[in-house]
């Protein structure tokens, strides 16, 4: 059940990339203030139910670092990310976060059970390349280097929060009420300091409702629940579904052109994630066998 929940998360990501390209007018902090505000107050219930605030004085300072630090950085990361590089081209580097999931999973393990799992991450980063050198976008472009950039860092980050998150699995899932407060509170500082507010359209408040709702809403919990409680290297398999129902989207939205670089690094990393996770499965099966 923990993991099926996780899943549900990986099903209202694939919109991530969609919702957030229709909000990239609005400055970075500001956007971050929003979509974690509305958030916030759509899941105050939780934080209101007898006892929810009990639970949360026992949470370790670095539950709460790890907490706050991983969903405000994500988000500012890949906000970025898609601000400066073309949409599915940066959202597909960002999911490269499944796969390393599933490496740093596997952190310990004999280098004998790596070999598929690193046949997986090998496809999946000349997928990566294959988005970054795509023909379609002309070629290597120099202008989009930042913004490839930031999408391999917002792998990283979201890849090391969802790993490290098992470690505080006794913190209730309620706590993430206040990881989205806190973070709100923070890009309206920042935003304060540093942009000049901008006005959300029609279409704009959609999309930041669409995203509190869904991708930066409901699926924070279900993550954390089932990162924290089910099989998270067999959601870092599942994840790949992710990236490969975001391109989707896209291209059916008008968002993404279709390409076949698009396309064939779609496959790339979706079936660099799909060996790894058959290594995975093969390993457990050899556990399981009566020696």
């Amino acid at each position: 059940m923990p993991t099926l929940l996780g899943f549900a998360a990986i099903v209202l990501w694939a919109a991530l990339a969609l919702l957030t390209s229709l909000t990239t007018r609005i400055p970075l902090f500001e956007w971050l203030a929003l979509t974690f505000g509305l958030a916030t107050l759509l899941s105050l219930p939780m934080l209101l139910r007898a006892g929810a605030l009990a639970s949360l004085r026992a949470v370790p300072m670095g539950a709460w670092a790890l907490g706050i630090i991983g969903l405000f950085g994500y988000h500012a990361l890949y906000m970025l990310a898609l601000k400066n590089a073309p949409t599915a081209q940066a959202g597909l580097i960002a999911y490269l976060w499944p796969l390393l999931i599933v490496l740093f999973s596997m952190v310990g393990q004999a280098w004998r059970r790596w070999v598929l799992p690193i046949a997986g991450g090998v496809l999946g980063l000349i997928g990566a390349g294959l988005l970054v050198a795509d023909p379609s976008e002309g070629g290597f472009v120099q202008d989009y280097a930042l913004g490839y950039g930031f999408a391999l860092a917002c792998a990283l980050m979201w890849s090391s929060y969802s790993v490290l998150n098992r470690r505080y699995s006794a913190v209730p899932t309620v706590a993430v009420v206040v990881y989205c407060a806190i973070a709100a509170l923070g890009g309206a500082g920042l935003s304060l300091l540093f942009e000049q507010w901008v006005t959300p359209t029609a279409l704009e408040w959609a999309g930041l409702v669409g995203l509190a709702l869904g991708p930066m809403g409901l699926a924070f919990f279900v993550w954390d629940f089932g990162t924290k409680h089910g099989n998270v290297t067999l959601l870092g398999a599942l994840s790949y579904f992710a990236p490969l129902l975001s391109t989707i989207l896209l291209v059916l939205t008008g968002r993404a052109a279709p390409s076949w670089a698009l396309a064939a690094a779609t496959v790339l990393i979706v079936g660099g994630a799909g060996l790894a996770a058959f290594g995975l499965r093969r390993q457990a099966g050899d556990r399981k066998k009566p020696a």
